[in-house]
């Protein structure tokens, strides 16, 4: 038996065990843990991928067993984080709020997370076009961007950013554009380098870079605005790609 060839499902088995273990934790409304658990999957995700390259044994098992662990620690987790934000506020969502009872459902609304997660995924198996970059948010992007979140109201010293977090309006708005941008025909560029030169990775290096200072500066609130920030970086090259033809 090939030992080599199993050792990047080991890892995707990982990234799925990761996000088994955050699923727990989100129920129970531990976010700290469930966020961690979810950027040890997200890691787990990258190296299953490097090391099947480095290997040179990727194949459709892997390819199957990579979307169905991403389908936890990128789809269910971020849907019952969210589940839980809109749970946890108590705003009323305009005058009918109360007549109609809204306020009961509302909170099912950020399982459209996990709804589009799986769409997307699902696409992404058989869409040929993104071998090297992405069409549409990859999922670990949307999930990063979730889990800040609870984080950021846990950890941020800036009382407006926490409160903008906590309403319910913002939460419906981010469930509602993360659901669009994951399933969108939207060119998005990829982290993936063929090759390590400057020349070639100018617009890669410089949001690295422009990342980690953002990380350095602002810690969680950093995240959802590095996702942002990939998103614009990726529309903007798109249009400059477009003039030149």
């Amino acid at each position: 038996m090939n030992i080599k060839k199993h050792i990047p499902n080991l890892l995707t088995l990982g990234n799925l065990l990761s996000g088994t273990i955050a699923t727990i934790f989100a129920v129970e409304g531990d976010f700290v843990f469930a966020g961690l658990f979810v950027v040890l999957g997200i890691i787990f995700d990258f190296l299953d991928g490097f090391v099947a390259r480095i290997l040179k044994v990727s194949g459709e098992l892997g390819k199957q067993l990579d979307s169905l662990a991403d389908m936890v620690t990128s789809g269910v987790v971020p849907g019952i984080i969210m589940f839980q934000l809109l749970k946890n506020r108590t705003e009323e969502i305009g005058d009918f709020s109360s007549d109609l009872n809204l306020q009961h459902y509302l909170p099912y609304l950020g399982l459209l997370l996990t709804l589009a997660a799986c769409y997307r995924l699902a696409k992404f198996n058989i869409d040929t076009r993104q071998s090297d970059s992405f069409i549409g948010l990859p999922t670990p992007a949307m999930s990063l961007f979730v889990i800040s979140l609870p984080l950021i109201v846990a950890y941020s010293n800036y009382s407006i950013i926490t409160d903008l977090v906590q309403n319910n309006y913002f939460l419906i708005t981010v469930t509602l554009i993360l659901t669009y941008l994951m399933n969108a025909e939207l060119p998005l560029f990829s982290l993936k380098f063929k090759d390590y030169s400057f020349k070639n990775n100018v617009m890669k290096y410089f949001f690295l870079i422009t990342a980690i200072v953002l990380i350095i500066i602002l810690k969680y609130i950093s995240i959802p605005l590095i996702i942002v920030f990939y998103v614009l970086l990726s529309v903007i090259s798109n249009y400059q790609v477009k003039r030149k033809l």
